[in-house]
């Protein structure tokens, strides 16, 4: 769509840009999403296994790689522990563990072998924003980027993640998960929803 520039005037055209700066630069707030429902409690959800299924897509929007990942999570009283293996579209692997622990007020810390100091993030509602700085291997290559990544509790147990990667403060491409519990750990859970559910009764 075009503006109509010339009928705007010098002080129109200046207030225009000055909010299409701000609203550029506007950034979500966790506690926006602090009512939202079902409630995400990282501890229940990743306790044990879970799988996730992405790709990756450079700054045009052209999908660069597709990859699944098979997830074992151990709670051990505030602290997570993440074991991650990956799979690419190409057949390369890589694992990742992460070590995450609760903190007050729903903050989360976190560490990994190529996560260059602490991972920081909060839980609020349905939603987790979680953002560091890894270096990342890309080809040949490594590179150190930075994670501003969100994650969104949905019903049935999925749960949505998008992740802007950047490089000195400029987008180079996003990555877009989603995460399930395996088929026979919801049914798990449901018999146990339900066994508790007659042993009130």
């Amino acid at each position: 769509m075009a503006w109509p520039i010339g009928s705007i005037g010098r002080s129109g055209l200046l207030t225009l840009l000055t909010v299409l700066i701000v609203t550029g630069c506007a950034k979500m707030n966790v506690q926006d999403f602090k009512d939202n429902n079902p409630v995400l409690v990282l501890e229940d959800y990743f306790e044990g296994s879970t799988n996730a299924y992405g790709l990756f897509e450079d700054r045009f929007g052209t999908v660069r790689r597709q990859f699944t990942v098979d997830i074992e999570g151990t709670v051990d009283g505030d602290s997570i522990k993440l074991i991650e293996d990956f799979l690419y579209d190409d057949g390369e692997t890589e694992q990742r563990i992460w070590l995450l622990t609760r903190k007050p007020g729903g903050r989360y810390e976190g560490h990994a072998e190529a996560v260059i100091g602490t991972a920081t993030g909060q839980v609020a509602g349905n939603a987790f924003n979680w953002q560091y700085t890894i270096d990342l291997k890309m080809g040949d290559s490594t590179w150190r980027v930075d994670f501003d990544d969100w994650m969104f509790l949905q019903k049935d147990g999925v749960l949505l993640n998008k992740a802007v990667v950047s490089k000195w403060g400029f987008t180079i491409g996003t990555v877009t998960l989603a995460f399930r519990k395996p088929a026979d750990e919801q049914s798990a859970e449901g018999m146990s929803h339900t066994v508790h559910a007659v042993a009130a009764e």
